[in-house]
Parts: structure tokens; sequence; C-alpha cells
């Protein structure tokens, strides 16, 4: 890859103890097709060795810290660097790998700007439109019409791992639907799943700023009164048995709740489940057949899987 002038460039950092580079690394290369540069100085002397076969090092390398590493995610200017980072921010705290991250070329200021320059109208399916909340959409088609504002939380619907469940959800939606999202992010699926007709709408994050913000756009969309978000964990805030569960998070999280999220369907409920990577798809499915999941519908985009499974 190569930054050349003709490009401008957002560099994200991630900074993560050493023993959760391999999982977060993952989840980097799945906000780019183009790589990822990684620092971990963890076994420096010994490389320098095996490689330059020299003992003397820099006094700057000397001074790195050794217990934690930095990946380094460059997001083109023709990508959402807004998107990426909190898409980065969900998956990580998803997978309760500690973080710290930080960006060139777009400071804190600008990632509102950010947003807009890259998060426009996108329709999905053939009932959905999924609209900023600062942009005008002509309804020419009679679409249901989704208004969104990001802030610091994913979920957009241009993000393939989104629009694959929002696409699926049209299908299975219907008025006497009660549906859960877990790990909602800004409130997109269970959002659209009131829009589109259902009955009421429940979604769990363990992200307090993602349950705000989430909260703040289903103000926007005015349907304050049919959907709850909540702060939390699936088996901590959950209660109740419902009709369309959506799980748009990560493989291994998937993997992880495939077990308790049955106590959580009703017998006719489905499970849409989503943000897997292809290389994980035969993870997946190994678990959905060891938890009793039937695969009732699978679609792919851009690498990504989602299955609706019954039980």
């Amino acid at each position: 890859m190569s930054l050349g002038d003709k490009m401008n460039w957002t560099e994200i950092t991630v900074s993560v103890p050493n023993e959760f580079t391999e999982s977060a690394s993952a989840i980097a290369n799945m906000t780019v097709p183009y790589g990822i540069y990684i620092e971990d100085y963890s076994d420096l002397e010994t490389n320098a060795w095996e490689i330059a076969h020299i003992d003397l090092i820099d006094e700057e390398l000397i001074n790195k810290d050794r217990k934690k590493s930095i990946i380094h995610i460059y997001i083109s200017e023709s990508d959402n660097a807004a998107e990426a980072l909190a898409f980065l921010k969900e998956r990580l705290t998803a997978e309760n790998i500690p973080f710290e991250t930080g960006s060139v070329g777009v400071d804190d200021s600008e990632w509102n700007e950010n947003w807009k320059k890259y998060f426009h109208t996108i329709e999905i399916g053939k009932r959905l439109a999924v609209v900023p909340s600062w942009e005008n959409y002509v309804n020419k088609d009679g679409r249901t019409v989704l208004n969104i504002d990001p802030g610091a939380a994913f979920g957009t619907g241009t993000h393939a791992t989104t629009s694959l469940c929002l696409e699926l959800l049209q299908d299975y939606v219907n008025s006497e639907t009660k549906m859960l999202d877990i790990g909602c992010g800004s409130g997109i699926l269970a959002l659209a799943s009131v829009l589109l007709g259902a009955e009421n709408a429940f979604g769990v994050d363990i992200d307090a700023q993602s349950v705000k913000t989430a909260k703040e756009n289903a103000e926007i969309n005015k349907i304050g009164n049919k959907v709850t978000f909540q702060v939390g964990d699936l088996t901590e805030v959950v209660t109740d048995k419902y009709d369309v569960i959506c799980a748009n998070i990560v493989a291994d999280v998937i993997i992880r709740l495939l077990d308790d999220v049955k106590s959580f369907m009703r017998d006719s409920g489905v499970l849409i489940v989503s943000g897997i990577i292809d290389i994980r798809r035969d993870d997946v499915m190994k678990a959905v057949k060891e938890n009793g999941f039937t695969v009732t519908a699978e679609r792919y985009k851009d690498n990504w899987c989602a299955f609706v499974l019954s039980k």
C-alpha cells in the first residue's frame, strides 16, 4: 500500500495489551481490505539478534512499551473513517479487549463532519431507506424511512454486516413481532424493526455511549414509546421472549451467546446473526449445529456472512 500525496488518509491507532494483539488485529483487518501495520516490541532483543545478528538497539526502541502493541489502520478518503472507528470500538468492547484509540488526519472535532462527508442515504432491500438526519430524502417509492445520526456508535447501514441484517429483517418483521437487538450500537436494527411494523423492540449494549445514541435516534424517528434501550449484558437485563432476535457482533461473541439466547426466543422465533467474516463461517456453523439451531436463510456481502437461525 502506498500512502502517496494524491490521496488523503486517516490513520487510526489502536493500542492493546500484547496478549490481545492477535484478536485485536483480526478485528482491525475487518475495517480495511488492504492490510494493517502492527508495532510489537515485546521480543525486541530476541528479534534483533535473530534477524540482524546485532545486540545494539536504538535507545528510542529500547524505551518502547513492551507490554502493549499498537495497530495502525489507514482509511482512504473515499471511505468513512468515523464508521471504521465506531466499528473498532464496539467490536473490541464486545470482545472485552482493553484498548485506547487515536487518529492522525482527523481530530476529535472533525469526526461529525467525517460522518456527514461519507454517510449518505442508502436504500436497502425493497422497503427501507436509511437517511442521515442531516439529509433530505425524496421518497419516490414509498419506502420506510429510518433517520440516523450515528454519533460515536456503529451502525449506519453502509457496512455490509448491518445492511445484511436490515435486508433480512424486512422478511421476518410483522405487526405482531417483538424484537431484541443484542449489541444495538446506534440502535439501527431495533429502530428499523419498529418502523417496518414490529409491535416493539428492545436493544441492549454494554457500551453506554451507544445506548445514549440509540435513545437519541429513537427520538429523531419519534418512536421512543415503542423501543427501549438499556446498558448491560444479555443475561443481566433481558427477561422476556422474542420473535426476532438480532446479533450483529463478531463470530466469537455469537458462538458464546448461542446457548444463552435460546431462553429468550419464542418457539417460533428466529435469530439473525451477522458480523461474521467469511473465514469464520465454518466455526460459527459448527457452533450452530452443536447448539441445536437450524439455518433457514443465509446471505453474503463483501466477505461477510449473515444467517437466520431457528430452534
